[in-house]
Order: C-alpha cells, then structure tokens, then sequence
C-alpha cells in the first residue's frame, strides 16, 4: 500500500509546494520559448494533482481490505456489488473514501459551473455582435462601429472573430490579416476549452497559489500559441506591430467569454516575436517527459483496480 500512496502524492508536490514554486515555473525563459511544451506541464500538473488527491483516499480507503491496493478495490466494488457495503471499513478509512468521492464532486461542480458560466457569457456576446456588426467581406469576421481599436475571437461551435472600424482605420492590410490569423488560430484551437479546466481549479480552490499562478500563466501561453500560428502564415513583423498598435490606447479588458488580441502581456509577446527566439527540440522533450512522468502515478491508481476486474471477469 505505501508504493500506491507514493504513487499518487508524488503528484501533489507541484501542486502543494507553494506559490514560489509555481511562480519559478510561470517566469521560466523556456516557457516563452516552447508555449506548447509548458501548457502541456500546466495540465498535467492540475490534472496529476487533482487524480492523485483522489487517489491518496482511494488507497488509504482499501487498506484494511487486502496488503495490494488495486486487490483491496477489487475486493470493495466486490463486496457492494454483493450487499456488503462498506464491511471491513473503519471509521477512517470510511473518512478518505468520503475524501475521494467529495474531491470528486467538488471538481465537477466547479468545472460545470465555469463550463455554464463560459458558454452563457459566449452566447451573450455572440448576440450582441450578430445585433451590433456590420456586414463584412469576409465571411468569419464581424466588424462593429467603435472607432476604439478592438479585435477578439468568440469562441465556440459558432465562432466569431470580431474587429473594429477602429481597428481598420489603425492598421494597415498586412496587420489585419496577421490579426484575422491570430484570432482564427483561438477559435480553430478552442483555447476557450484548454482555459476551461485552469478556471474550474482555480475557482474550486481559491487559497491554492498554484492554481491562482496557472490561471494568470495559461492565458498567455494561449495567447502566444496563436500568434505562432499567425507568424507562420504572415510573418512576425505585421503581427508585432499591431500588437504594439492596438495595446497602446487599450481602455479595458476584453468581454467575459472572449479572448482578445492584445490585453494580455503585450510587451512579452512583442519582445518573443521580434527575438524570433528558436524552439529547442530537447526543451519540449524534457517537458513533455516530465509531464508523462508526473501523470504516471495517480493515472496509475485510477487504472490499476480497472485492470483488476478485468482480468478477474476473464
């Protein structure tokens, strides 16, 4: 059973090892560089965090069932299956069962309400500029008559990509279609579906620095992602020059449900694309490796007792 315990707690370090940590992660000069790479070692740490919590209650919870955990989870959906409930449970190991199945419910509580939250606050601006913009040439982009300089993508099954008049009067035809780039690449990514998970953590625990660190960190790491794929189709110049453009009479953050070009750090996505900084292969390795290395364990618990019943229906 302590090989199991280990297993899974291993995974809350990143998670439990305060704010410090998480802010060395977020303020790493590879994560700049290979945006990708580092998004993936932020879910894997929510997500390894959140499995091995459960876990840990999971194992503790078997204990006195047999001496090897996925045999002792075995043994406890044997024994509920046959009416026996919780026979052989005592108080504690009552307690971490309790543990898991509440951890379990309070992160999907939290990831449906931001899942509902997201998708009301899409719909609503996705009304409003059906009502609003005018006609456009092309055939995804929505312009409306602000003459503040505004360009941001609605996520969704419907999709909008939104540009002001000001935005047209301010930039000339290369910067918009870097712009247009950049906010297609949200909406063909459903950035809005990878940020989801980050804002449920963060909600469900608001005390936890990891989470808060993750929450501020990945929407930049998104936006970098976009303008990658925008700088591949029209070269790092337009698109740096209306980030500049646009961010300099900026009077407010984007709508709720959107993700806009420039409110989100400007000035490092300027400095990264004007370095046209080089994305080292072994960087993302490692971090893709530490990523699979930190999920190995608590996926590893969950999977374990499935196998089990598997082969023991065989």
């Amino acid at each position: 059973m302590i090989v199991w315990l280990i297993a899974a707690a291993v995974a809350l370090v990143p998670l439990l090892a305060g704010g410090r940590a998480a802010e060395r992660l977020a303020g790493a000069g590879w994560t700049h560089r290979c945006p990708r790479a580092a998004l993936v070692m932020w879910q894997a740490i929510g997500l390894a965090g959140g499995m091995g919590a459960i876990g840990i209650g999971l194992v503790a919870a078997v204990a006195p069932l047999a001496a090897v955990f996925p045999h002792g989870a075995h043994t406890l959906i044997r024994q509920i299956l046959d009416g026996r409930g919780l026979d052989g449970l005592g108080g504690a190991h009552i307690g971490a069962l309790a543990w898991s199945a509440g951890l379990i419910g309070w992160l999907s509580l939290h990831t449906v309400r931001a899942a509902v939250r997201t998708l009301r606050a899409q719909r609503r601006q996705r009304l409003l500029v059906d009502v609003v913009a005018d006609p456009s040439l092309l055939p995804d982009a929505y312009v409306l008559p602000d003459a503040q300089p505004v360009a941001y993508c609605i996520p969704g099954r419907r999709a909008r990509v939104v540009l002001s008049t000001g935005t047209l009067d301010l930039l000339d035809g290369e910067e918009v279609e870097a712009v247009l780039g950049h906010e297609r690449a949200h909406a063909a990514g459903r950035h809005d579906l990878l940020l989801l998970p980050f804002l449920a953590l963060a909600q469900a625990f608001p005390g936890l620095p990891a989470a808060t660190t993750a929450r501020q960190v990945v929407p930049v790491l998104l936006e970098m992602l976009a303008d990658d794929r925008a700088r591949r189709v029209h070269g790092e110049l337009p698109l740096a020059r209306a980030l500049v453009r646009m961010a300099a009479p900026k009077a407010g953050p984007a709508a709720a449900g959107t993700l806009a070009l420039a409110d989100t750090a400007v000035v490092d996505r300027v400095e990264r694309l004007l370095r046209g900084h080089p994305q080292p292969g072994w960087m993302s390795a490692a971090a893709y490796c530490a990523a699979g290395l930190l999920l190995s364990g608590p996926v590893a618990v969950l999977v374990a007792p499935v196998l089990c019943i598997t082969v023991w229906r065989m």
